[in-house]
């Protein structure tokens, strides 16, 4: 399979899944380097699944549809990034906007604790 570069929407089945973690078939977007992924001991992919349901602040960045392939409004769920099997990934769209990877960029330093000044 080809290394789908950052902001690709992929199509994952996310089963099986435990409490509250998003779950079944997805478009999710792809937030891991492929250069640095190809380096990998196992074929993992690092993703942020989507969801029609709205969402509020950075964790929940907006995206339109159009020109990446969503078909309609959706939100990135940031607080459920995760690595899946390359494997998972059912098909393979088009990239996100650029301010729209930007919005999953910053929720991602915020949720992870990457912003500056924010170390232990």
């Amino acid at each position: 399979m080809r290394r789908p570069p950052r902001g690709t929407v992929v199509t994952l089945s996310l089963d099986p899944t435990v409490g509250s973690e998003q779950r079944g078939v997805r478009p999710s977007v792809i937030v891991s380097d492929p250069d640095v992924a190809g380096e990998q001991r196992y074929p993992l992919v690092a993703v942020v699944p989507l969801t029609r349901t709205p969402g509020e602040g950075a964790l929940y960045p907006r995206l339109e549809p159009g020109a990446s392939g969503i078909r309609s409004v959706s939100f990135a769920l940031v607080d459920q990034v995760r690595s899946v099997d390359k494997r998972r990934i059912l098909g393979i769209g088009r990239s996100v906007a650029l301010p729209e990877m930007e919005a999953i960029d910053a929720g991602l330093r915020l949720f992870l604790g990457l912003e500056a000044g924010g170390g232990i």
